[in-house]
């Protein structure tokens, strides 16, 4: 599409990204994305609490997932046709009237709409990462955008356990009356403290939608990153999926705080957030990715050098969790990176395709682990968790040396 390549061509201006205004996104990205996630380690008494029966339980979390896989792909878009600020503040309102709706909901129905508009709401965040990225000056880009990833990384590890301990202090109301008092906070935050982006983009909606099949038939660097992260999220959804159920289960026989505090040690992994962006930055992109891919397939193997249930086991547990977070994250934000690089009026639909294969690689990471879980343990779930990191590591060796790609 003709308006696709004038795209990459356009001259890119930066207003100034301070190390404030950094903060501020970084802040803004955990604290919405953590929305998905806050009802993950309730849904057993949200569903008992609004009569959803016991068979229907899953869909607290599925309806939240679909509504961001949703929002991926028809809202952030958006961002490329639309003023930039006014977009994310008004994707924020809207969160926090979510949250609020599912927190007083006390009924099924009601507190599943809410759980989609939540999923559709929160796409605010694939707003905010590529807005970072069009502040950021090209040698410092890497940087921003593993600071800013830093924060949406935390979010998401942070969400399930801060859930469980004010669940369990309170009640799953509350999480969802106090995720709602922070976006209206955040609302005020960034409208204050965002500066405008008007993009340049002539499309139609129906045009800007019409042209993501085109950017992703014509730019080889988005296919070929989304593919990496499909792969490295599916591990870590599996991952994530599985080991509360090794912990809970009668080798280890944690209780759920103790598996909500093995959650935490994870967070110790978006630490490579900043460290990649500034590797990309210095353009080790392709040693930094092949580490990432590597260090997840590793975390996995590590697993299994100790006797199941032994205290050894249960520390190289910990340490694979950081290592298979500090994996994922490293090539995360090399991948955005690489992607926002293809043109400054293109970010947000690339964004949204990126993402969009990202979340369905989790997707079904998840889908996956349970099943494996149920038919072969720890061992068949770790298996395939090293199977997704060979065929990312294959398909990665395959990849055109730098001076062909600089940015991929």
């Amino acid at each position: 599409m003709d308006s696709s390549s004038a795209a990459i061509k356009a001259p890119i201006t930066h207003s100034r990204m301070t190390a404030g205004l950094t903060f501020v996104m970084a802040a803004a990205a955990g604290l919405i994305v953590a929305n998905l996630y806050y009802a993950q380690p309730l849904a057993g008494p949200i569903a008992q609490a609004i009569g959803l029966p016991p068979h229907l339980t899953g869909l607290i979390v599925t309806l939240t997932q679909i509504g961001y896989g949703l929002g991926l792909l028809f809202i952030v878009p958006l961002g490329d046709l639309i003023e930039n600020r006014r977009l994310i503040v008004t994707m924020i309102g809207a969160a926090a009237v979510a949250m609020l709706a599912a927190g007083l909901s006390t009924a099924a129905i009601p507190f599943l709409v809410a759980s989609l508009a939540v999923g559709l709401a929160s796409t605010a965040v694939q707003m905010i990462v590529p807005f970072a990225a069009g502040l950021a000056p090209e040698e410092h880009r890497g940087r921003v955008v593993g600071n800013v990833m830093s924060g949406l990384m935390i979010g998401i590890m942070m969400a399930r356990p801060v859930a469980s301990f004010v669940a369990g202090a309170t009640s799953w109301h509350v999480i969802f009356y106090l995720s709602a008092a922070v976006m209206v906070a955040l609302v005020f935050i960034m409208a204050t403290q965002l500066p405008k982006r008007v993009p340049h983009t002539k499309l139609s909606y129906g045009g800007l939608l019409v042209s993501l099949g085109t950017l992703y038939a014509t730019q080889p660097v988005l296919r070929r990153r989304a593919f990496y992260q499909f792969c490295q999220f599916g591990a870590f959804s599996l991952f994530w999926t599985v080991t509360p159920l090794v912990l809970a289960g009668p080798a280890f026989n944690l209780s759920q705080a103790g598996i909500a505090i093995f959650a935490l040690v994870g967070v110790a992994g978006a630490v490579a957030s900043p460290i990649a962006g500034r590797l990309a930055d210095r353009g080790l992109s392709r040693p930094a990715t092949a580490f990432g891919i590597t260090a997840v397939g590793a975390a996995f193997l590590i697993t299994h050098i100790a006797p199941e249930g032994s205290t050894i086991a249960l520390i190289l547990l910990g340490a694979a969790a950081v290592l298979l977070d500090f994996g994922v994250s490293m090539t995360l934000v090399i991948s955005q990176r690489a992607i926002y690089s293809l043109g400054a009026d293109l970010r947000s639909r690339l964004n949204g395709l990126f993402m969009a294969t990202f979340f369905v690689g989790g997707a079904l990471g998840s889908a996956i682990g349970a099943w494996a879980f149920a038919e072969g343990g720890w061992m068949l779930a770790s298996v395939i968790g090293v199977a997704l990191s060979a065929v990312a590591l294959t398909y990665f060796i395959t990849e055109r040396k730098p001076h062909q790609h600089k940015t991929a």
